[in-house]
């Protein structure tokens, strides 16, 4: 089955409580569970006793800096490193990820860029989730390319994400905003009517192999949700 992010953990390593706190909603609203620490010094007691599926860890800490517990971490445990620094020089990011991090966002950043580069590092750090299906529709996202009733489905890479979101939550309701930090791999910012122009591209390309139902479903003010496919 696909990866989804629901019930997923992520540590928010910041002593911004503003930010940190703007994270952790941003983090919240895409299904996943974040918590968060001010304080370098508690972040390798908790992620030995709690285990997060990813550390969203600042450089710039109290009491300890990010490269230290990033060190101490990577002695003990391989789970995913997302670095956060305000420090732009060439050194300070290769050293961090030497330092066995998995990627990392320099501040300023936008919360959804953030959102999108978590979800991109779970991803490869879960090679084996690739495959989602619910009746006659698959969508594989190793090949990148989804059927409907055995018969490929001629998406573009947008309308392909879009329908791997909803693929992954089928009967659940999906916002605009949370569909927005799918669609596109550069981080861009679109709008509501966007989403709404892809939904309506990929309605048609799924009716012209079956035309009698309307798989994706408006839930109004709200966003879209995958009906069951029999």
């Amino acid at each position: 089955m696909m990866m989804t992010s629901e019930g997923t953990r992520i540590l928010v390593v910041e002593d911004e409580p503003q930010l940190a706190s703007l994270l952790a909603d941003y983090l919240r609203q895409s299904g996943y569970e974040p918590h968060l620490i001010g304080d370098g010094r508690e972040v390798v007691p908790w992620v030995r006793s709690h285990r997060p599926e990813l550390v969203l860890l600042d450089l710039m800490l109290p009491g300890e800096d990010g490269m230290g517990v990033c060190r101490e971490i990577r002695r003990f445990s391989e789970v995913p490193i997302i670095m956060v620094t305000a420090r732009v020089e060439e050194i300070d990011r290769l050293l961090g990820l030497e330092l066995g991090a998995d990627d990392y966002i320099c501040k300023p950043f936008s919360p959804r860029e953030v959102v999108a580069r978590v979800r991109a590092v779970l991803r490869r750090s879960r090679p084996d989730s690739g495959v989602d299906s619910t009746g006659g529709l698959v969508v594989d996202e190793a090949a990148y390319q989804a059927t409907l009733d055995g018969e490929p489905l001629p998406l573009t890479p947008v309308e392909f994400r879009l329908l791997a979101a909803l693929a992954a939550h089928p009967g659940r309701v999906l916002s605009r905003e949370q569909l927005q930090d799918r669609l596109y791999d550069d981080y861009r910012v679109v709008t509501d009517r966007t989403v709404d122009t892809h939904v309506k591209n990929l309605r048609r390309k799924m009716a012209s192999v079956r035309g009698e139902q309307d798989f994706i479903r408006s839930i109004y003010g709200v966003g879209y949700r995958l009906e069951p496919i029999d």
